[in-house]
């Protein structure tokens, strides 16, 4: 690894900022612990961008990026932005691009419930006893989000929307081995999400991905349709290991394992590119939630997810291991110990706001 890793920062709007100065704290002591030296750049980002430069991704923005190893991505978005046309708007003009510009066709987003934390969930108790752990691989770069055409204009008086689902065999095939390749290392269980009773791109989708499955005869591969997974995911999340799906199913059923989980605020991702010859990616690492407009500023945000985002990077961008599974492990011992931000607190917890939650993964980080 070069001597430097070159990580461009981008905390964004909302609790961005909040978040990201906790996760920042956090890898100056995993610098020091594991002789790693990091180059932060910090750089404009969504509607703190467009206040400042009229744009939501600004050139200097997007060429700091592609200097640097790695993105660490806070938020974007809010009430302020929203009267601004849906092409200028933060998540559209800022995110979706940046996905595109560096080929970022793979979302991870690991969907954990540690036991400690199952009250959090909204789902009945006999569902998550035990906490689980599921991970969704995600297309990132097709199917609606960026098929062309797209259009929205007058046809005989009325509005009419157009966008266009299109996927590529070679753009299924490559997902589908990430996904089988995140499967060798976890319970060797894949469930690809199509809806081939009604679509052509379910239908091709469904095909690829049995193909892929052949180069991974020690995994079992089960489909199920959007709907029926969507059911399912509710009953029982503890039957799934690797979901598998499209850009838009993918989009949907990440959000409610996170919310099956507990809390937007407990879980990372990592948006990434193709394989390097040493093995590492170039990636994006962001929480799942959004900027949280209505406690910006509090300093009541939890700032696990954007910790472990960190730690995410450290592991697929950095090919640091030791030092991700450090910060995962603190951050399991903190929540052991009982400590809780307002999103996950109970009355026989401690509550604590963010800069303390920093603070005591950091601690756990020292011991």
């Amino acid at each position: 690894m070069a001597d430097q890793f070159k990580v461009a920062v981008l905390s964004g709007d909302g609790i961005g900022p909040e978040v990201m100065a906790e996760a920042r704290r956090v890898l100056e002591v995993i610098a020091a612990k594991f002789s790693i030296g990091f180059d932060f750049k910090d750089e404009l980002v969504g509607g703190a961008a467009i206040d400042a430069t009229g744009a939501a991704l600004p050139k200097q923005t997007v060429q700091t990026c592609r200097e640097a190893d790695a993105i660490l991505f806070g938020s974007v978005g809010g009430p302020k932005w929203e009267s601004l046309p849906a092409e200028q708007q933060p998540e559209r003009a800022a995110l979706l691009p940046l996905r595109k510009a560096f080929s970022l066709f793979a979302n991870l987003r690991p969907a954990v419930c540690l036991p400690e934390l199952t009250h959090a969930s909204p789902v009945r108790e006999s569902s998550v006893a035990g906490g689980f752990d599921v991970l969704c691989v995600r297309e990132l770069t097709g199917g609606l989000y960026f098929g062309e055409p797209k259009s929205l204009q007058k046809e005989n008086g009325e509005w009419v929307a157009v966008d266009t689902m299109i996927y590529r065999e070679s753009e299924i095939e490559r997902i589908a081995r990430v996904a089988f390749q995140a499967a060798m290392q976890r319970q060797k269980r894949v469930t690809s999400i199509d809806k081939a009773n009604v679509l052509q791109n379910g239908i091709l989708w469904r095909q690829v991905v049995e193909r892929v499955s052949k180069e991974y005869p020690e995994v079992k591969l089960n489909h199920l349709y959007v709907d029926n997974a969507a059911m399912q995911l509710i009953r029982n999340p503890k039957g799934f290991d690797v979901v598998l799906a499209e850009n838009l199913f993918g989009d949907i059923l990440s959000d409610e394992l996170a919310m099956i989980a507990g809390s937007l605020g407990l879980l990372p991702s990592a948006s990434l590119g193709a394989s390097r010859d040493d093995g590492r990616y170039f990636g994006l690492y962001e929480p799942s939630g959004g900027s949280a407009p209505d406690i910006a500023g509090q300093g009541v945000a939890n700032p696990i997810a954007q910790i472990l985002s960190a730690a995410m990077m450290l592991r697929h961008s950095a090919g640091r291991e030791d030092a991700a599974t450090a910060i995962e492990e603190a951050v399991r011992r903190v929540i052991r110990g009982g400590l809780r931000t307002r999103d996950i607190h109970t009355g026989d917890t401690r509550l604590v706001n963010t800069e303390e939650m920093g603070s005591a993964v950091v601690a756990e980080l020292r011991a």
